[in-house]
């Protein structure tokens, strides 16, 4: 009989029978034998900030599932430049679209703070997904939220100003890394450096210090290095509702 509970390389036990993310992912409609199947064949890990979980152009050779934390997938071009193009936490998968394709990773994945991820080889994917066809389906859909996360993606980079892209980034951040304080403002610490903000609402890195001068400037977010405290959301919120 297959154990519900599996030994990580950190020592704790995981099990898919009680993971937090799993409601959240592809591998919710998962019960019985197929679970059990699922929980017996991952392996998982902890990265700590910084790491790499795999690396652009390396041959696909599964997925891996985010219990915890948050991981940047990163492209790098041809000269060498390496900026992050999405975000990625607790229930989400990576690798499935290189998976379907039958190509190496299109980009990188680290991990931006303390992360445990569990991986999935293909052979157990495609044993899983001949059992359960429902789970392809599950992925099928969303690669067609992908798809239109990134077409609006584009609408935004062509019809919205930077302060408003700026804003909806940390508008986004803030749900993940963001704290309340005792006298109302708004405290985040950022995961992300200022390239690496340049490059998710899609301009240049001086355009995005002109922004975050705009802001301080106009008291609606002080930045020091990556920690930004925003007095007053409202504020923050009106960037997104009248953009100009």
């Amino acid at each position: 009989m297959i154990s519900d509970d599996r030994a990580t390389t950190t020592g704790r036990a995981v099990t898919c029978f009680s993971c937090g993310g799993r409601g959240r992912s592809e591998w919710c409609d998962l019960d019985g034998p197929d679970l059990r199947l699922l929980n017996q064949v991952k392996v998982c890990n902890q990265y700590l900030p910084g790491q790499t979980i795999f690396y652009q152009g390396n041959p696909c050779l599964g997925l891996y599932c985010i219990e915890s934390g948050t991981v940047a997938i990163r492209k790098t071009d041809a000269s060498g430049n390496s900026v992050i193009v999405r975000l990625a936490h607790a229930g989400d998968t990576l690798g499935y679209r290189s998976f379907f394709a039958g190509e190496p990773y299109r980009g990188s994945a680290d991990a931006l703070v303390p992360t445990r991820v569990c991986f999935v080889d293909r052979a157990a994917l495609r044993q899983l997904l001949e059992r359960n066809p429902v789970v392809g389906y599950s992925f099928l859909k969303h690669m067609a939220r992908d798809l239109e996360e990134a077409e609006e993606a584009k609408l935004h980079a062509a019809a919205l100003p930077v302060r408003a892209r700026l804003a909806h980034l940390l508008l986004v951040l803030k749900e993940r890394f963001g704290q309340a304080a005792a006298d109302g403002s708004l405290h985040i610490e950022l995961p992300l450096s200022r390239q690496d903000m340049a490059a998710m609402v899609g301009t240049r890195p001086e355009t995005i210090a002109r922004a975050v001068r705009g802001f301080e400037e106009d008291h609606i977010a002080h930045f020091q290095g990556r920690a930004v405290v925003i007095p007053d959301l409202d504020r923050l919120l009106d960037e997104l509702e009248s953009p100009t």
